[in-house]
């Protein structure tokens, strides 16, 4: 029985086999539902294919395969969308001189060269979204002349210089990085042309500085980067020239509100870095002079004890001479007349009168 139903299960093997190519219908080749581990572009598809659908496999886009996609000169469309594409280089797409729609969203790009999309002049939708792009080149659209659809959702731009001018154009900028400063200025004058869309206007917003981050990237005030010279300058656009406390104002269908601005705190870094000077210094001229200071302390120190001691000595020398008794004194008084009286014997004084002896007594 078992070796039946083996048997049965061998012959619809055989009669529908397992494909790992492509689903091919006329124009249109579909690599995303049959086979998904696709780590390049399949090379034996119809040359004359103009839709290939190439989403969630593992392309990575190198050289290998752009020069396989070259064999399909007449695509009109291309979805490379949920690969494994970081890096578009220069030229990735310059024989595809028909292709109308470039999809390669939902990718790890980081970067997108300068002349990537060269030669596409036919292009009307580019599709970048849900990748990790943080710049782009100003040019990197130049020659992009018919782009109608120009996605640019979720992705890690902060700001964007555009030098390209579409006669009308569909953007999406939501979900991206924006700072609201005076380097938004380029793209913000090319958003107020009357020939540019933007797509979810409301919601593309400018999460930095967190103070401004329920402004829409739109609202820049150009005239203040404008008198101030400061493009280039991460100083928000918003501040007003003439406010002093750090207020802002926004201006919107015609009336002003004020919004308080958090002042910076570079402040605080410049007086950390003084403090820490002065402190090195006190310290350096500590160290130097503390020698001296305790040379010059010693140095008292020893002089007061000597004087110290002197006059200690003085007192013991003369206080017994000050202080001895009266009857001393007389002692040495009477001792002083009798050698005095040795040495000087005593005369009596002449009373004035001349004795007679002839006179009797």
């Amino acid at each position: 029985m078992k070796l039946a139903w083996l048997l049965i299960l061998v012959a619809v093997l055989f009669l529908h086999p397992v494909s790992t190519e492509c689903n091919d219908t006329s124009q249109t080749v579909n690599c995303q539902e049959v086979a998904k581990d696709h780590s390049s572009v399949p090379s034996n598809l119809n040359k004359d294919i103009s839709v290939l659908y190439l989403s969630c496999n593992h392309i990575i886009l190198d050289k290998n395969d752009k020069e396989i996609l070259c064999q399909y000169k007449n695509l009109s469309e291309l979805y490379l969308n949920n690969n494994s594409i970081i890096l578009v280089s220069n030229y990735s797409f310059e024989k595809f001189l028909q292709l109308k729609i470039l999809d390669i969203s939902s990718n790890y790009i980081k970067t997108v060269e300068k002349a990537a999309f060269a030669g596409l002049n036919e292009l009307q939708i580019l599709n970048l979204q849900n990748n990790k792009i943080t710049e782009l080149n100003s040019d990197v659209f130049s020659g992009l002349n018919k782009l109608k659809v120009l996605n640019l959702q979720n992705n890690f731009l902060k700001d964007f210089d555009v030098k390209v001018t579409f006669n009308s154009i569909c953007i999406k900028l939501k979900g991206n990085a924006w700072t609201c400063s005076c380097d938004l200025l380029s793209l913000q004058h090319w958003l107020n042309n009357s020939t540019v869309i933007t797509e979810n206007e409301n919601k593309t917003m400018c999460p930095i500085p967190v103070a401004l981050k329920k402004y829409h990237i739109k609202e820049t005030n150009t005239l203040n980067c404008k008198q101030m010279g400061i493009s280039g300058t991460t100083v928000s656009p918003f501040t007003s020239i003439n406010t002093t406390y750090g207020t802002t104002y926004n201006y919107t269908n015609g009336s002003a509100y004020s919004v308080i601005q958090p002042i910076g705190k570079s402040w605080i870094f410049s007086m950390g870095v003084l403090a820490v000077i002065l402190s090195t210094t006190a310290l350096i001229m500590a160290a130097i002079k503390f020698p001296m200071w305790y040379h010059y302390l010693k140095s008292y120190n020893h002089r007061r004890l000597q004087e110290k001691e002197e006059s200690e000595l003085f007192e013991e020398t003369f206080t017994p001479q000050l202080c001895m008794p009266s009857q001393t004194s007389e002692t040495n008084e009477e001792e002083f007349t009798a050698v005095f009286e040795q040495f000087c014997p005593y005369v009596p004084e002449d009373d004035g009168f001349i004795e007679d002896k002839y006179i009797d007594p």
